[in-house]
């Protein structure tokens, strides 16, 4: 699972939604007048989302999931959230699959994608991040939540 980048793993789940409820014919549980309510929410997510790698990208570090950390971003949204592109992405999902009319399947892999990313990946990172800025980083931790 090394290979497989963040991003990479959140466009497959939004295939695997759209299948899954396509192909089960899932249930919708949100009334179609409704579920549109959802899409400024999706839009937020991939905004916050990206929002967090435009700033790794302005401060020139590393922003590969399993590549050496080099900076310690404490700004921005990073302000907020130790893990806003992450917090963008399950966002995202969520509002999906009520914007799929909430259907118990795509919630589900909506889940499934949150105990990946807190499991996997930011477990990782957090590692990473711990053996590079020590104290500093621990002290970041203090001060700001790994989601919200």
């Amino acid at each position: 699972m090394k290979k497989l980048l963040p991003p990479i793993l959140f466009l497959l789940f939004v295939i695997l939604m759209a299948v899954s409820c396509w192909l089960q014919g899932s249930p919708h549980h949100v009334p179609e007048n409704y579920h549109l309510l959802t899409l400024p929410v999706v839009i937020a997510g991939l905004i916050l989302a990206f929002s967090g790698s435009r700033l790794f990208r302005k401060k020139g570090t590393n922003i590969m999931t399993f590549g050496e950390p080099d900076l310690l971003v404490t700004e921005g949204v990073f302000k907020w959230s130790r893990n806003p592109m992450y917090l963008g992405f399950v966002t995202s999902l969520f509002a999906l699959a009520f914007l799929m009319g909430g259907a118990y399947s795509s919630l589900a892999l909506a889940v499934v994608f949150l105990l990946i990313t807190d499991r996997w990946y930011i477990a990782f990172e957090e590692k990473a991040m711990r053996q590079k800025f020590g104290a500093e980083y621990d002290a970041y931790c203090q001060k700001v939540r790994r989601w919200i």
